[in-house]
């Protein structure tokens, strides 16, 4: 595997893959790397000849009072699991590197980003949408694999690529769970024992939500049901929405939904989220 931290090496890189008609698929993430992410590595390794990864923590989809600076970090180790998995090439650039001097230009995509997470942390999807605009005119991959844990962000994506006609296919890979239904998340290594053994709520409060829709309960009571059992394992809870899966507008039961959720638990802010499909489906 390949370490490459200028943008001049990596298209010289990928000039040699594309000159051997070589199709690439393009991992992106921020590093402290997991077994969700790894799931991400395989699914590239079976859909394309060549996989790049990307580690960049990227400082614009940060706000003022998040968590930049304490972000994990831990490249080396990161690089081991991802050579070890026989990625092509690292592509791990510097803050200067991918934001050079003068840079002024933002990416916004509205419609999928305005609620959720977008309401409740202004200008982090505009720093999502910048960030994987520059990756994919780096990488120039065939496809990108994205996690659906982190299901608004793919939405945004999904939305920005079919508006500028980017030609790279996205593809979605099923959230990866801990044994007792946690979401992988590199955050998860915030939490504190107690805080660790509480989190659990957050899937469970969406199973029990979305089979009392499944069972023609009333969403809003299966909402505030999940609302309800957050805050009694001592979350704060920031959402718990039912959405299209598509637009991420109101739910129509004819149609398939999504149940998303954010919650802080201690100092570790968590989300999730999980599938309601139409009644002929279910």
């Amino acid at each position: 595997m390949q370490t490459i931290r200028r943008l001049t090496d990596l298209r010289a890189g990928l000039d040699i893959f594309r000159a051997a008609g070589e199709s690439v698929a393009l991992v992106p993430t921020m590093g402290a790397l997991h077994a969700g992410h790894m799931a991400l590595v395989a699914e590239a390794r079976l859909a394309a000849r060549r996989v790049i990864v990307s580690i960049f923590v990227n400082p614009k989809q940060f706000g003022a009072n998040e968590d930049l600076g304490q972000y994990p970090r831990r490249e080396a180790a990161d690089a081991r699991m991802l050579s070890e998995a026989n990625v092509d090439i690292l592509w791990a650039p510097s803050v200067e590197e991918m934001y050079p001097h003068g840079f002024a230009t933002s990416v916004s995509v509205s419609g999928v980003s305005d609620g959720l997470d977008g309401a409740k942390r202004p200008g982090h999807f505009d720093g999502v949408a910048t960030v994987v605009s520059k990756l994919f005119n780096q990488v120039r991959p065939d496809m990108a694999l994205f996690g659906e844990k982190d299901f608004q962000q793919l939405a945004v994506i999904r939305r920005m690529v079919a508006d500028l006609d980017m030609d790279v296919a996205i593809r979605g890979v099923p959230t990866q769970r801990e044994d007792d239904g946690l979401a992988l998340s590199s955050r998860n290594i915030y939490l504190l024992p107690d805080d660790r053994a509480r989190a659990v709520a957050l899937p469970r409060a969406l199973g029990i939500a979305e089979r009392a829709i499944a069972k023609g309960e009333s969403p809003d009571d299966a909402l505030a049901a999940a609302r309800e059992t957050l805050t009694a394992a001592g979350f704060a809870v920031d959402y718990v929405e039912l959405v299209d899966a598509e637009t991420l507008g109101p739910a129509s039961l004819d149609r398939p939904s999504r149940l998303l959720a954010a919650a802080r638990i201690g100092a570790t802010r968590l989300i999730d989220n999980i599938a309601v499909d139409p009644p002929e489906h279910r």
